[in-house]
């Protein structure tokens, strides 16, 4: 089992960055497929951005492709999001998921953290 935990939400004004980071417990991290997600108020949890274990394979959703990058650290067992030239409707609660498949890498999560608020106005 792996333990998640974010941090690095806030309050910042459209057109600024955040940066999201998510700690894993557990000594298997790196076999993790990991990935963030996203949930505005009022409507569903969506898919943002996913990590292969190795690092080596990324993806993103349209809505933040180039804008948002996200990274992994084995040795230190964390997933980070960075999130440049943010915009109000990048405001939600941002989640960590992790999972052992490497199959349909934007769906299927087992662990979830608890979620980080990032709020964007105008």
């Amino acid at each position: 089992q792996v333990q998640l935990v974010e941090s690095g939400g806030g309050l910042v004004q459209a057109g600024s960055s955040l940066r999201l980071s998510c700690a894993a417990s557990g000594r298997t991290f790196s076999s993790y497929t990991m990935s963030w997600f996203r949930q505005a108020p009022g409507k569903e949890r969506e898919f943002v951005a996913y990590i292969s274990w190795s690092g080596g394979s990324t993806y993103y959703d349209d809505s933040v492709k180039g804008r948002f990058t996200i990274s992994r650290d084995n040795a230190k067992n964390t997933v980070d999001l960075q999130m440049n030239s943010l915009k109000p409707e990048d405001t939600a609660v941002y989640y960590c998921a992790a999972k052992r498949s490497v199959i349909q890498p934007t769906m299927n999560y087992n662990y979830w953290g608890q979620g980080t608020q990032v709020t964007v106005s105008s």
